[in-house]
This record gives structure tokens, C-alpha cells and sequence, in this order.
């Protein structure tokens, strides 16, 4: 395999159509015994595995549903999802930061945006445990029956679902990716379900470590957490610096081809590519004093969210979800510490998040 680690080089890559972003020969849906599966088949139809035109076309129609409106609109609800996580922890003085709210709060917010009722959450928080295998090179015998067990529990429902909105739509995504259509060219149902499953897969994975990390790093860094409690108004570059100082999404994979010279090396057609996003992030060439945490960090242009053709539609959405969570659990707590030991990470090469993170604190 090849490795790119520099900020420009990520960069540059992330836009290269010489790169694609179809699983690799070596990808775990590649394996012979896999490319029948569920999962192998839900990857050939998620927009994050396409190539154009057939990405193109597909993001320009979700790009109609998932827009910077949806989270501007939406901005209220996630603060009254987030108050209403942190009501119980609030009257105890701890909680876990993972388990009680960077999990919850995006299963939640997906949840209502694909307009699931409160009463079936809990099954989509039991699949959603096992969405995300389908981004990961190892996964256990176990771990894959689990995760295509999940995604043919979840087709079966969200067909239902989709059956119902096309009799009475109504004010959600499943509604709206029923409807979207360009110039006469719709969504297919094996579209509308893999969109579907990349919310709940990447969306609530990222959110999830995003604020897990932050917060961790907030822990860490003492003078800086104080910072952001005087002064709320930085919490929009506070997350982009957070984003950039702990990267949830560490690494993407990429195949060449055709030949790629770089910096005197030659990638050959056929070749995986792994792009070290974190390390990007980290590049002291592109951020000054990069291993140094600042939230009042000027020219903040992490590529935690990537960027070119497959930039993360998601991440408006992300954005405000981090900022109302992180925002809130400083403004309504003092003197937060850790407990219960060191923080415990993933064990996932792909992805830099917590097992849980517990804290101490006194209320506001």
C-alpha cells in the first residue's frame, strides 16, 4: 500500500479522479466469501464508495435534501435534544460524556430528520452499534454476521417506512428523498436505503467522537476550556480546532487508477491508497505549532470533513450538533473532571474516538 501523510498531499489527493474511492481489491467486501453479503452489496450503491458520473448524479440529487438549511432549521431542536440528555447527569453531578450524550445526540437528531418514532430508537440504536463495521478492514467473523444481520433489519424497516411515506409524505428526509428529483431523474429505493444507512453509519459515528475527543481535549487542556466558557461566542472556530487537533475520521482509502507520479515515487494503477487525514491535520507545514491546541486558531481548514467531489454533506449537521453539545456542557457545569482512569480508545485504525469518557462536576 501506499501512505500520504502531508497536509498538501491529502489535500491534492482528495480531489484526484485518478484516486478512487471504490473498495480496493483488499477491501474486507472485496474477499470472495464477502461480495455477496449485505453489507458488500449496501457498499456499491453508499455515495462515499462511487466514482463518477455515478457519484456525481447521486450527490446532486442528495445535496437537493441534506443542505445547510437543514441544519440552520434544525438548530433549536438538536439545543432541546441536547438540554434534555444532560437533565438526568445535571441532577447527578457525572455522567459518562460518551454514553450519555455523544451517542444519543445524533441517533436522536438522524432519528427525527428521518422522522422515526421515539418508540423504535431503541432497535436503531442496537444496528447503528454495528453500521459502522461496514467502513472497517477488520472485522471479526462475528462482527460481519452482526453488521449484515443489522442492515437487513434496517432495509426491511426503512422499506416500510418509505412505503408509508409515499402514501402520506410528510415533513422528513425519507419524504424528501422520495420526492428529490433532476430534471426527471429520482432516487432508487436501493438508493434511498444506502443514503439512509450512510446517516446513521458516518453521520452519528463522527458526531459521536467528534465530541467525545473534544471534550477530552477540553479536559486536557484547562486554560483553553476556560477560555471558551468566558467567551462562548468562539465556539464555532473551537470546534473546527478541535476537529483539527483530534481527528475522528483518521484515515481514507483510495485505489489508483492509473500510475501516479509523486515526489519522485511512482504509484502504480491498482495500487490502495491510504490518506492519513489526522496527520494532515497535524502537518506543522500548513498549521503552525500543529501539536499545540488554540481555539482562537486562525485559517483553521482541517480536512476532517475531507473535501473536493466528497466532501461530507453531513457536516453543517455536524457542526451545529457539536457546537450546541460541547457549548452546553460548559456553560451548565464547574470544575468537570475526569474519573474512573484513563480514557479507554477504539481499537479501529480508521477512526479515533472513546469507549467512554467519564466526568465529575458540579451544576451551574
Amino acid at each position: 500500500m501506499w501512505v500520504l501523510s502531508r497536509y498538501e498531499d491529502v489535500y491534492r489527493a482528495l480531489r484526484d479522479p485518478r484516486l478512487s474511492s471504490k473498495p480496493s481489491r483488499y477491501s474486507v467486501h472485496a474477499a470472495h466469501r464477502n461480495r455477496s453479503t449485505p453489507a458488500a452489496i449496501a457498499a456499491q450503491h453508499m455515495i462515499m464508495f462511487l466514482d463518477a458520473p455515478e457519484h456525481t448524479r447521486l450527490r446532486g440529487l442528495l445535496a437537493r435534501v441534506i443542505t445547510d438549511n437543514l441544519a440552520a432549521n434544525m438548530r433549536e431542536r438538536i439545543q432541546k435534544l441536547v438540554d434534555d440528555l444532560l437533565e438526568g447527569p445535571l441532577e447527578r453531578g457525572e455522567m459518562d460524556i460518551v454514553r450519555d450524550l455523544a451517542i444519543p445526540l445524533p441517533l436522536n437528531v438522524i432519528a427525527e430528520l428521518l422522522g422515526i418514532p421515539a418508540e423504535d430508537r431503541s432497535r436503531l440504536k442496537e444496528w447503528s452499534n454495528w453500521f459502522f463495521q461496514i467502513f472497517s478492514p477488520v472485522v471479526s467473523e462475528e462482527g460481519r454476521n452482526r453488521l449484515n444481520h443489522a442492515i437487513l433489519e434496517f432495509r426491511e424497516y426503512l422499506g416500510a417506512l418509505a412505503s408509508e411515506r409515499r402514501r402520506s409524505p410528510r415533513q422528513d428526509i425519507v419524504s424528501s428523498l422520495i420526492a428529490v428529483s433532476v430534471d426527471g431523474d429520482r432516487l432508487t429505493d436501493d438508493e434511498i436505503f444506502t443514503s439512509c444507512l450512510a446517516l446513521f453509519s458516518n453521520g452519528q459515528e463522527a458526531l459521536s467522537h467528534l465530541v467525545g475527543n473534544g471534550m477530552l481535549a477540553l479536559l486536557q487542556h484547562p486554560e483553553q476550556m476556560r477560555r471558551l466558557r468566558e467567551d462562548p461566542g468562539m465556539i464555532r472556530n473551537a470546534v473546527e480546532e478541535l476537529l483539527r487537533y483530534d481527528t475522528p475520521a483518521q484515515t481514507v482509502g483510495r485505489t489508483a487508477t492509473e500510475a501516479i507520479e509523486l515526489h519522485g515515487k511512482v504509484i502504480p494503477a491498482g495500487a490502495p491508497v491510504y490518506l492519513l487525514i489526522g496527520s494532515a491535520n497535524r502537518d506543522p507545514c500548513r498549521f503552525p505549532n500543529p501539536d499545540i491546541l488554540d481555539l482562537s486558531r486562525p485559517d483553521c481548514r482541517h480536512l476532517s470533513f475531507g473535501t473536493g467531489p466528497h466532501a461530507c454533506l453531513g457536516a453543517g449537521l455536524a457542526r451545529v450538533e457539536a457546537q450546541a453539545a460541547i457549548l452546553t456542557l460548559l456553560t451548565k457545569t464547574q470544575d468537570m473532571e475526569l474519573c474512573g482512569g484513563p480514557p479507554t480508545r477504539l481499537p479501529n485504525i480508521f477512526v479515533r474516538g472513546l469507549e467512554a469518557l467519564p466526568v465529575r462536576f458540579r451544576a451551574c
